[in-house]
């Protein structure tokens, strides 16, 4: 894939970005002005990207068209938009299936869900296509590695999965608010609980044991990870997220 063209410079935009130039044999790269001054950045840090007038322009330049708008700002962005010809749609925006943005463009063209993390800066995530595409997979095999699955029900347990986020983060920050509290200086806290849980994120690696076997191999009978695991991520913790998480699920599915 020689051009790539994307609609909405978010943060996702932003990375994909990243990971297409900061790898070998980057292709030209084509920005939509949504998102000006992230777009303007882009273009002026590597020599590939060109930030374009319109969104058409983007289309008309560009093999692959990556579309990453927000799903409510999606029909304003498109608006009389036409994509034709041998190009390929990707669809990054949450919750909207490929026959809702096929009927938005107007388009018979090969459209393709993805669910592309910000890691795929640093080319170290799996993304998630629907349906598999001999175009778009090996676009992201490599940014990280690509996992295709053929139908959009599948598709939205994963999406759903990728809501965890920022709760892992929000679980961290508590930690280290925690230690704060009992008198730990914020920066020296801060500091050791980042290095212990990328200690943690470098065992995930570690693909011939399960995620279950590396809790156990973490953990001591009768010791402290056993102690906060069985008081605070409690049977009923653990129902909890699941309902949360069946309906977030039901929303995604709802909504497409």
């Amino acid at each position: 894939m020689k051009r790539v063209g994307i609609i909405g410079v978010g943060e996702i935009g932003r990375a994909i970005v990243t990971g297409l130039c900061d790898g070998e044999g980057s292709p030209e790269v084509y920005l939509s002005p949504r998102g000006a001054r992230t777009a303007a950045e882009l273009s002026e840090r590597y020599d590939g990207v060109r930030v374009c007038a319109d969104n058409q322009a983007v289309v008309d330049r560009s093999e692959l068209v990556v579309i990453a708008v927000r799903r409510q700002d999606r029909h304003e962005a498109l608006a009389g938009v036409r994509v034709d010809g041998d190009r390929v749609v990707v669809n990054v925006m949450a919750g909207v299936a490929n026959d809702d943005l096929r009927r938005t463009l107007a388009t018979d063209v090969p459209v393709v869900r993805a669910i592309p993390l910000p890691a795929v800066r640093e080319r170290r995530s799996v993304t998630v296509t629907c349906p598999s595409h001999p175009v778009v997979d090996p676009f992201f095999e490599q940014l990280g590695g690509v996992l295709p699955v053929a139908d959009e029900a599948v598709f939205d347990v994963f999406s759903a999965l990728t809501g965890t986020l920022t709760t892992h983060y929000s679980y961290l920050a508590t930690l280290t608010s925690w230690a704060v509290g009992h008198g730990i200086a914020s920066d020296d806290a801060d500091s050791y609980v980042r290095g212990l849980f990328q200690g943690v994120g470098r065992s995930l690696s570690e693909t011939t044991r399960s995620l279950s076997q590396l809790a156990n191999d973490h953990e001591t009978p009768n010791g402290s990870n056993e102690r906060i695991r069985t008081t605070w991520f409690t049977p009923a913790n653990s129902r909890a997220l699941e309902k949360a998480l069946d309906d977030l699920l039901a929303d995604l599915r709802r909504s497409r």
